[in-house]
């Protein structure tokens, strides 16, 4: 397989063109001029061609230098502005956002910051999925997924933007028949609700103090939403 282009050295190349020398071409790039030979030499190397004519007073393109002198001047000119537009649009973001979140989650923390996030980027626009099934990013082109839980591995990009906890909770009913002091591992027989979304749905670390005991639970309903 062809060794892959350098475009570092199409900087090389063409800054020895402009300056007329290796050496001022050195100083413009301010590195050594060694590296500046080197580069170009392995350009040339690669490419097959002779691209300049080296006299010890001065350093002149070949009629092939001349000829890829001019399209590496403009490819570089359109990297140029190409970086130019991606930082201009990240420093004033424009376009629209697609994000997903879970219900409850979405509703009580993402729509606020949404309304903040438009006040700051005007120009945005953002389509909001707040459902507490996991959707794909990839497939159906979401942007920012926001999770409640515990990733699955993935080769998405994730940082964690806080923590949470799970309580236990019980209807007026279940709990009235409850026996006292009932703790985790006389839990596994009660009537359990499971979050389908959460990994290790029936599995459950209680803490308290210093202390953390993991439990084996047994859903008998699992749901995939928050009721």
């Amino acid at each position: 397989m062809a060794e892959l282009l350098n475009l570092n050295r199409l900087v090389y190349f063409t800054t020895v063109i402009e300056t007329g020398s290796f050496t001022a071409a050195a100083d413009r790039l301010d590195v050594a001029k060694a590296v500046v030979s080197h580069q170009v030499s392995r350009l040339e190397q690669e490419l097959g061609a002779t691209l300049l004519r080296r006299t010890t007073r001065r350093v002149t393109p070949t009629e092939e230098g001349r000829l890829f002198y001019d399209r590496a001047a403009i490819i570089l000119r359109e990297a140029e502005a190409a970086y130019g537009d991606i930082a201009r649009s990240a420093d004033k973001p424009t376009g629209m956002l697609r994000l997903t979140a879970p219900l409850d989650y979405g509703e009580k923390i993402v729509a606020p910051t949404i309304a903040a996030y438009l006040r700051k980027y005007p120009r945005m626009r953002v389509e909001t999925i707040f459902d507490d099934a996991v959707s794909n990013l990839v497939d159906e082109q979401i942007d920012l997924g926001i999770r409640v839980g515990w990733l699955a591995d993935s080769s998405n990009l994730a940082r964690r933007l806080g923590t949470f906890r799970q309580v236990v909770v019980a209807s007026p009913e279940l709990a009235a028949r409850l026996p006292p002091n009932v703790g985790p591992l006389q839990s596994r027989s009660l009537p359990w609700v499971g979050n389908a979304q959460l990994r290790g749905v029936g599995q459950w670390l209680f803490s308290k103090d210093d202390e953390t005991v993991l439990a084996e639970l047994n859903p008998v309903v699992s749901c995939d939403k928050s009721p």
